[in-house]
Order: structure tokens, then sequence, then C-alpha cells
């Protein structure tokens, strides 16, 4: 059998891959923009907080039009959009123009998870659904495996300025490979034989997919899903901090250089990728066991978020670079194991709007994409350290985590959803 739908998966995992480079890009050139506009750690939060304003404003709209237009045509525009967006911050003469382009950045790159939603809905069946997102999502925490290193290095070497249109070059070739090769349906793509066709459908008509329609009262309404969406504003809070302040606080609290945080944070962004994608053959394997939304997903995601917590304590407890790089190495990676399960109970759930529900959970990561670097830029200049910072991040986790084991049931949710017969419109 031949399996297209893998060569998709792959391809939209190097999309992501591009994505987190790009928003990633500014935190390794704190020093030398901070140098050159006489920036503060409050102005820099200011600044990252902006990506956050503005993905918040489109990844709702962008879930909207990937579902009316499709991944194909929205995916395409976006990317080629986000890469002039990241070369112009290259181009920025101080605060004001670095804040608008970055702006620009988060409004571009809003349609993109979504479109990964809608892809893995349309070309994937449930029982390999958890996988096939973890494979993509995993482009999130690798993204800074080799984007660590590879950053870092062009903007020791070449300057920050390059670095941001070097990067712009990336998506402008993804976007255009990816119109070539994809399209919005399985069955209207060459490369798909009958009999991948075939089981992709199959599937796709068993256990728990719904058939009825998904509303937009049932998407902001049914408290399986708000509380997918705390949870993974709780998740966006740590990722956020993580690619926004995680240079700065190695070069603030150990005096790391910038080039040579890029190799130290390799480790958290490895680990982060491994558990991810183990996360995925989990979630997926649990459900082949037990045909039990709660089980596959919702019981991943509340006890990674309670061992991340717990990684993090040392770290603000004990002084120590071995401490700090051990401890937010497991922080991390265990806080985004779970990173394909949020996806998953949303295709769940919501498969005929995929895109748009993801949009609506994405909009709460985005709230985190501006708090997270806000507070965290206002807590480090308050306390001249980042244990404060930190201690929030570890509590907000675990309200995160309890309210998912006391008030998340995706199962109930969706018998309730084919009992009303979409008496949610």
């Amino acid at each position: 059998m031949t399996k297209y739908r893998w060569t998709v998966v792959g391809v939209g995992f190097l999309a992501i891959i591009i994505t987190y480079m790009d928003r990633a890009a500014l935190s390794y050139a704190i020093t030398p923009l901070e140098s050159a506009f006489g920036l503060t750690n409050t102005d820099f939060g200011l600044i990252a907080a902006a990506f956050g304003i503005g993905y918040m404003v489109m990844t709702v709209v962008g879930g909207v039009l990937v579902d009316f237009l499709g991944a194909r045509k929205i995916w395409s525009i976006s990317a080629i959009a986000w890469s002039i967006a990241c070369a112009c911050i290259g181009l920025a003469t101080g605060f004001a123009w670095l804040f608008i382009f970055r702006l620009l950045l988060g409004i571009t790159e809003g349609p993109s998870f979504p479109a990964l939603t809608r892809v893995a809905a349309d070309w994937l069946p449930l029982s390999e659904r958890a996988r096939a997102l973890a494979i993509g999502l995993a482009a999130v925490p690798f993204a800074s495996v080799i984007g660590a290193p590879l950053i870092s290095h062009l903007v020791a070497v070449m300057g920050w300025r390059v670095m941001f249109l070097v990067l712009g070059v990336f998506g402008i070739v993804w976007g255009i490979v990816w119109y070539i090769i994809f399209r919005d349906k399985p069955e209207d793509c060459q490369k798909v034989s009958r009999e991948e066709l075939q089981h992709i459908q199959s599937e796709l008509e068993v256990h728990t997919e719904s058939p009825v329609k998904t509303s937009w009262r049932f998407m902001l309404s049914n408290r399986a899903l708000l509380v997918n969406n705390y949870a993974f504003f709780a998740f966006g809070y740590l990722l956020f901090f993580a690619i926004t302040w995680l240079p700065g606080y190695l070069e603030q609290s150990y005096g790391i250089k910038v080039k040579e945080a890029g190799w130290f944070l390799m480790a958290p962004w490895m680990m982060a990728t491994v558990l991810l994608l183990l996360g995925g053959v989990i979630s997926d394997y649990l459900w082949h066991k037990t045909h039990n939304i709660r089980i596959a997903r919702s019981h991943i995601i509340w006890i990674c978020q309670v061992l991340s917590a717990v990684c993090f304590i040392p770290v603000v407890m004990y002084h120590s670079l071995t401490v700090a790089v051990i401890g937010i190495s497991l922080g991390v990676g265990l806080g985004l194991m779970p990173n394909a399960a949020f996806y998953a109970i949303n295709a769940d759930l919501a498969r005929d709007r995929a895109a748009t529900s993801l949009g609506v959970m994405d909009c709460a990561f985005a709230l985190s994409g501006i708090l997270a670097p806000l507070i965290t830029g206002f807590l480090a200049s308050l306390t001249g350290n980042f244990s404060a910072a930190i201690m929030l991040l570890i509590g907000l986790t675990l309200t995160s985590a309890f309210a998912i084991i006391f008030f998340q049931y995706p199962d109930t949710a969706l018998l309730e959803k084919r009992g009303k017969n979409n008496g949610y419109a």
C-alpha cells in the first residue's frame, strides 16, 4: 500500500519547523537588539508579546478560512506572507518597527496550526491521528534543536539583521512546494492509491467520528473543549516562556554567551522532540486498546503536566547550571509531550470543523503568547532574576492538570453531541 498521507505529514512537519524558527529567532537577538536600540527586558517582552497579539487576531479567522477554502491555498499564502514579515524584522530601525513586524509575523502565522489540524482530520483515520499530529507537532521543539545552534551562529557571525533575512527565504520555498504537491482531499490527489484511499475513508466512518455537524455553540460552550482550551493556554505559557526567554535566562543567570547558549538549549528541545513523538504513539496505542478518548488523550495531558511542574521546582531551589539544564530539559520535554493529544481532542470532537475548533483553542494559546513574554520580562526586571517567573509557570501548569482531571470528559461530550443530533446549532 502506498502511504502518500505520510509524505503529506512530513511536508507539514517542515512547515512547523520553519514557523518556529521564525518566531523563536527573536530570543537569540536579545543582547544585540538591546544594545542597538537601548531596550530593557520589559521592552523586549513587549516586542515578543506582539506576536501573540497578531496570532490571536488571525488564528480563529485562519481556521475558518482553512475550513472553507482549504489548507492548500491558505497554508501556501500564509507561508509566503510570514516569511516576508520575518525578513522585514531584519530591516527594523527601532522599537516601533520591531513591534509592528513582530505583530505581522503573528498575524501571518495564524492559519498554520488550524491548517495542520484540517490536514490530519481529512487525511488520517482516528487510529493514526495522534501519531500523525505528534510527527507534525514534534517540529515545534525540533525547530529549536536545529535552530538554536544555527540561529545563534548566524547572529554571532553575520549579525541579527542577516539572520532574519536568511530565515525569510525558507517559508517562501515551502509555500510554493506545498501548493504543488498537496490537495485538500485525498481523493483529489493522484498520488493516493485506491487502496490507501479506502483505508483512510473506511476508518473515518467508525468508532467516535460524529455524524452531526459541529456548531459554534458546541465549540464555545462544550466543557471538554473549554477545559482543553485552558490547558492549552497553560501549555502555551510554558512554550512561549521557553522559546522567548531561555537564551536570556542562561545568559543573565549563568553568563552563557548567545553562541554557547544555542548548544546548551539543544538538550531541552531534543528531549521535547522525543517525548512529544512518544506521546503521540502512546495516545494512539491507548485509543486502539480502549477506544476511550479520556484515557487516550486526557490522562496523557494531566500526567505530563504534573511531572513537568515538578521538574521545574529544583531550577528555582538551586543555583546550578547542571540542575537548570536537567530540570528545564525534563520540564520542557514533559510539558510538550501531550501536544498531539490537545489537537487530537479537537479533531475527535469536531472533525467537520477541525480547523475552526483548533483556531478557537489556538486563541487561548495566542493569549499565552502575549502574557508569557510580558509577565516574564516584567518579573525579571522587577526581581533581578527568573525565580518568580518560573514559580508562576509551575502554578499555572498545576491548575491546568487539575482542570483536566476533574472537568474533562470528552467521551461524554461526544455522546451528548450525537444524542442531541446537532441540538447545539
